[in-house]
């Protein structure tokens, strides 16, 4: 079967690379540098994101550093919005608000500069992967301290197993991924 053939969502499986032990033993890591190997597939992925979000009333989007940004970008400019860099702190270099939070494996903080997003702007917050929520929910936090409102999230692959959908249903129930495990 031809990769054409398939839906977005075989597609998907049929290039994401399974890492063991990475980046611990135990940790069976979702590698989505493949999908970027397979301009086909990487066309497929925007324009399913394209048809999902056209109408969606969305102002901006928003993605979270730096995977986030792979497709975040692209699907902003197809959808002729704003993108809103989501960083690590200490990488943008005008004013900023920041937000510390709890990874799988320690903390981390997140910063978005203070004139990303104007007061009622409805953001879809994009990541590739989808595990506790962490890093998502910290990112819905500095759109909603900018004035923003949370119009979604969007993710390309969600572990279901972790439960990160509940730690974002008090921003959004928009919360869609495109692959499952």
């Amino acid at each position: 079967m031809y990769l054409c053939d398939m839906t977005i969502h075989e597609q998907l499986k049929a290039v994401i690379r399974d890492v063991p032990d990475f980046p611990k033993p135990g940790i069976l890591f979702k590698d989505i540098s493949t999908i970027m190997l397979s301009p086909e597939v990487s066309n497929a992925v925007l324009d399913h994101l394209v048809a999902q979000y056209k109408d969606a009333g969305l102002d901006a989007i928003a993605g979270i550093e730096s995977r986030g940004f792979l497709f975040g970008y692209p699907l902003a400019m197809r959808l002729g919005l704003p993108f809103v860099l989501i960083r690590k702190e200490g990488k943008l270099p005008y004013d900023k608000i920041k937000h510390a939070y709890d990874l799988e494996y320690g903390s981390a903080v997140i910063e978005m500069h203070t004139d990303a997003i104007k007061i009622g702007q409805r953001v879809l917050i994009h990541d590739d992967l989808l595990a506790t929520g962490g890093s998502a929910a910290a990112a819905a936090t500095l759109i909603e301290k900018s004035g923003g409102v949370v119009g979604g999230f969007d993710f390309l692959v969600a572990l279901d197993f972790l439960n990160g959908a509940e730690h974002l249903a008090k921003f959004s129930e928009q919360i869609s991924a495109i692959v499952h495990y």
